[in-house]
Parts: C-alpha cells; structure tokens; sequence
C-alpha cells in the first residue's frame, strides 16, 4: 500500500494502467524551475542586482567617452531644421568671412538681379577711386549656414556647463543602452519561475514593447524634432525674440525628455489591448469611448510635448491615435476569433 502511494505520488500525476503495466505519464506544461530556498532566492536576486548596476555603469561610461557622437546626433534634427525653408519668399543674406550679419526680406532690400533667388552677399574691402572702401559684392562661396532658413547656436553660459552636458548624455544614453542588457538579467531571475505558456506570453509583450518604443523614437527622431524646432524657433521670431542661440543643456535635455517621451506614448497598444486580455475592456467598449480616448490622448501629447506648442501637440496626437484605431482592429479580430472558436 504505502510503495503504490509513492510511486503515484513521484510519478508526477500518472496513472496505472492495471496490473503489471507501465505507469501513463499525463501531459504536464513545463515550467516551475527548480526549487530553491529563500536564501538561495535572495542569493540569486543580488548577483542579479549587481549585473544590471554593472551594465548600467558601463552603459554611462561608453556615453560619456563618445559624448562628441552623441551631440552630433542630438544635432542633426536642428541642422535638419535649419535648412528646411518655411517661407518661399528669396532672402539678401549678409556675410563678413564666416559670420552672418543679417537675413533680410528680398522686398525690403532690392537687389538688381535678384530675381526670384537668395542673393548671398559678403563685406569686402573694394578699391574705389585709390580709396579702399567697405562694400556689399556677391558671395561666390558663402558659409554653409548662409542658405538656411534658420540659424542657431547651441552655447553654454556657465563653466561646469559641459560637465553637465556630459552628465545628461552619459546618464540618458547609459540607461538607453543597458536597458537591454538589464532586462536581460531581470528574466533570467523571473522566467525560471513561469510556465511555458506565460513564458510565450511575457516574450510577446516585451517584443511589441521594444518595437513600439523604438518606432516611437525613431519618428520623434526624424519627424517630429525637425519640425519642432523649426516651429519653436519661427514662433520665438513671430513674437519679436532672436532665436539665434540656445542654451546647449536645455537643448540636449529637450530632445532626450521628447525622444523619451514619445518612446514611452507609443506603448499605448500595449496597454489597451492588456485591458482586453483580462477582461477589464472590449471592443465595443473601445469603440463606444473613442471621443473620450481620443481627449485622452490629446490631454498626454500636451504634457509629453516639452515645448507646449500646439502644432507639435497635434502632430504627436495623429500616430498615437492611429495606434488606437489599430488597437480597436485587433481587439476585434482577437473577439471573432473566440466567437468562431464558441461556435465550433
């Protein structure tokens, strides 16, 4: 009596097929991991805890020693900025060597020839009757920021203002690219612990998740950060303030908070369509309250928008409401796919 207990006991739910036959090993999910002490667990968590401050620290590090590639990176959506026109109108663009003294209106300052183009013109010394003069010529081989529509000078103001320029660069890229690596070593703590079935789960939410939230830096990247500095700077000009300098720090602290932040908006999917998987949600509740999603949605473009420009808003509000439309059609195909289910 007491052997056939243990053997149905340890043969991890079996059962015996009658006399003399082998036991039938039913179907069981794998997972669970092997069993470990509390102490044993605690071991594991701080040996987990010291990989990810590891990577972290090494994460800072490289950011701080390639800080010249960086802000060459944080740069390009300005330099893109600047050379995109926002009027049509030709400009008279004044130079002395590399230095530009004036952009004026073609209107306001005729000159012959100009026609429909920019006029690039430079000071030069110019010999006028055996009296060397200063006078406007054509500019043959003007600096390249002549031709932009804009002109701005990252500058900072302060002498530790580099050092924090550095520390920005070093703690937004170092927590960047050690996020991988620290989400690594989080799953080798938690999945041992998890059923395949959640494991296939949880493998799915992180993926998506990285995609969405790299696809949401990339358009902030290329679409919305030249668009809005553009915006910002010619706003600054409507109301009569140069927009010829900026701080370097608020700069960098711009794009990092606004890259961020529009990584962090594009997870909106992955929240409502979570809601739908536990229940809390439907695809008639999503399409019922779709005017209050879509306030919703405009309420969190206006505090993830760093510099509350209306237009930027807006932009940014457009992608995440088409994420929810795409949301709403995947709750509805995952809702006929258990009504199809239901019926067979």
């Amino acid at each position: 009596m007491g052997d056939g207990h243990h053997a149905g006991a340890g043969s991890g739910g079996g059962h015996w097929g009658g006399a003399g036959s082998e036991p039938v090993e039913e179907p069981e999910e794998e997972g669970g991991g092997p069993i470990k002490s509390f102490l044993e667990h605690l071991e594991d968590l701080r040996w987990t805890l010291i990989r990810c401050a590891v990577a972290i620290f090494l994460g800072v590090l490289t950011c701080l020693t390639a800080g010249n590639f960086i802000i060459g990176l944080l740069e390009a959506p300005l330099v893109r900025a600047q050379k995109a026109r926002t009027d049509k109108e030709p400009v008279v663009v004044i130079t002395m060597g590399t230095n530009i003294l004036s952009r004026l209106p073609a209107a306001k300052f005729p000159v012959p020839g100009a026609g429909t183009h920019d006029v690039m013109l430079r000071v030069a010394p110019v010999q006028l009757q055996g009296t060397t003069v200063l006078a406007l010529v054509r500019d043959t081989n003007p600096p390249p920021m002549a031709g932009y529509s804009m002109q701005v000078s990252l500058k900072t103001y302060s002498p530790g203002g580099g050092f924090t320029i550095a520390v920005q660069l070093a703690i937004f890229g170092g927590l960047t690219i050690s996020a991988p690596f620290v989400l690594f070593f989080l799953g080798q703590f938690i999945l041992p612990a998890l059923h395949m079935h959640e494991k296939r789960f949880l493998y799915r939410i992180a993926g998506a998740a990285s995609v969405l939230f790299f696809a949401g830096i990339a358009f902030c990247y290329f679409v919305l950060l030249p668009i809005t500095l553009g915006t910002t700077a010619a706003f600054s000009n409507w109301l009569g303030f140069s927009a010829d300098e900026w701080r370097a720090d608020e700069y960098i602290s711009f794009c990092c908070w606004f890259l961020l932040g529009m990584g962090l908006s594009f997870q909106l999917p992955m929240v409502l369509l979570t809601l739908v998987r536990v229940g809390l949600l439907d695809v008639a509740g999503l399409a019922k309250y779709r005017a209050y999603f879509y306030v919703g949605i405009l309420i969190i473009a206006g505090f993830v928008t760093p510099d509350g420009n209306p237009f930027t808003m807006l932009l940014m509000a457009a992608p995440l409401m088409a994420l929810y439309e795409l949301s709403v059609v995947i709750a509805w195909f995952w809702a006929r796919k258990e009504r199809l289910a239901g019926a067979g």
